[in-house]
């Protein structure tokens, strides 16, 4: 259903790999109903989980990689991805044709995820190279008349106005570890947002917590039930997400320098 001019649309994602339908036996720590209950509390908002751990515990639920096209030129990436499907290499059933129209739709974003060695979690690693194309990508393919490469570069050279398909959403970001990385990720989430021209909501909707720090992980669903205060802290972030979105409906976010034009783009 299309979003309505008066709905605001709330794409919370869960970017853990774990389920309790897997080998791990038991739910994620990547928690996002306590946010979606924050967000569900008000009127005119729909929230729409986008929950990864699909990939891992789905017949066939797949995002495939990305192919660095934009490393070529930003002119023969597509927006959305025409990358896929390739019916030779049995390349189909792309996940991400459903997941970009939920980032368009989206007036805000949540991004919750653990910390995997240093990084955020395969499944994130993986929308997110598949979502360069919204940052600078080729609408028309046309242009490009398909994949050719050589028109892409001309294109490029003759001037390219890298239009960013996802500037001026809302976005928040929490992550969570037991013994190292959660600053880093959460900065680096932060600033792949950020340089995609989305707007952070707020200081209180950026969030990194350790849960179970250096304690066996056999307790740590019990430490996450047994800390209330960064289950509150999850629901502010929501809540901030949400203030600003309504505050940017409203007419009253103020976007500072939104229209001042780069000396360069890339």
């Amino acid at each position: 259903m299309p979003t309505s001019i008066s709905e605001r649309r709330r794409v919370p994602v869960s970017g853990s790999s774990r389920s309790e339908h897997t080998c791990p036996g038991e739910m994620s720590k990547s928690y996002t109903r306590i946010a979606q209950d924050a967000l569900d509390r008000t009127d005119g908002v729909k929230t729409t989980v986008l929950e990864l751990h699909r990939l891992a515990s789905e017949y066939g639920r797949v995002i495939h990689p990305c192919k660095a096209c934009f490393s070529t030129s930003p002119a023969l990436c597509h927006w959305p991805c025409s990358c896929y499907p390739n019916y030779s290499l049995g390349q189909v059933d792309d996940w991400m044709n459903e997941i970009y129209p939920m980032w368009v739709e989206a007036h805000g974003i949540m991004i919750v995820t653990p910390v995997n060695w240093y990084q955020v979690s395969s499944p994130i690693k993986l929308m997110m190279d598949r979502l360069v194309c919204a940052d600078g990508g080729n609408a028309d393919p046309t242009l490009t008349k398909g994949k050719d490469a050589a028109l892409a570069k001309a294109l490029e050279l003759e001037g390219w106005s890298y239009p960013r398909h996802l500037a001026g959403r809302l976005f928040s970001v929490i992550v969570h570890g037991d013994v190292e990385g959660v600053e880093n990720v959460r900065r680096s989430l932060s600033d792949w947002l950020c340089y995609m021209h989305l707007e952070p909501a707020g200081a209180l909707a950026e969030l990194d917590r350790y849960i179970g720090y250096w304690k066996p992980y056999a307790l740590s669903h019990a430490e996450l039930d047994a800390d209330e205060a960064v289950q509150e802290e999850v629901r502010n972030a929501a809540r901030t997400l949400l203030e600003a979105v309504m505050l940017k409906r409203n007419g009253q976010w103020v976007s500072a320098g939104k229209e001042l034009s780069q000396p360069r783009q890339k």
